[in-house]
């Protein structure tokens, strides 16, 4: 699958993130935007999460292709996001 068709996958996520960024909440309730969200950041910006921003890409990957791995990919986001204290 494409990162193009990663990104237009509005299959929900089993969670909707809301998350503070310079001042603004950002809501992620689709592995559509979610994908957007870790990939349209700087790769330096997610170097200290590496080994969890790898795996939520791929879960969110898969996702897109078998919405029955959304909660896979629900619980990869959530440590990502929790390891890299945006919730």
């Amino acid at each position: 699958m494409t990162a193009n068709n990663v990104s237009n996958s509005d299959t929900p996520l089993r969670a909707t993130f809301k998350i503070s960024l310079n001042g603004k909440t950002v809501s992620i309730g689709t592995v559509g935007q979610a994908y957007q969200f870790i990939t349209n950041l700087s790769s330096v910006e997610w170097i200290e999460f590496k080994s969890l921003h790898a795996d939520a890409v791929r879960t969110l990957q898969g996702a897109a292709e078998n919405a029955m791995l959304t909660v896979q990919a629900t619980a990869a986001l959530r440590a990502l996001f929790v390891r890299a204290k945006l919730l």
